[in-house]
């Protein structure tokens, strides 16, 4: 499977979860077994973000979310004819 797969399928995963979510539960949705293949994922993706971190007994972890673009903004209609 190729990195780009696996961007875009973490990319949809978070799109799914507007909350966002640790690596390590990244990890387990797709069950990688290598949490470090996650992070290069994640830091490999524009639109990925840190949005805050959690506490995780005595450890932090990063929920990671993904920016949902906008949709483009209409044309302007044409001029309008003197009368």
């Amino acid at each position: 499977m190729g990195s780009n797969v696996r961007i875009n399928q973490t990319r949809e995963l978070l799109r799914n979860h507007p909350d966002g979510l640790t690596a390590r539960q990244i990890d387990d949705a797709f069950d990688y077994g290598n949490l470090p293949h996650v992070y290069r994922i994640l830091k490999a993706m524009p639109d990925a973000y840190i949005d805050r971190w959690i506490k995780n007994g005595q450890r932090v972890a990063a929920v990671w979310c993904v920016i949902v673009p906008p949709p483009n903004c209409p044309k302007p209609e044409g001029r309008r004819k003197k009368k």
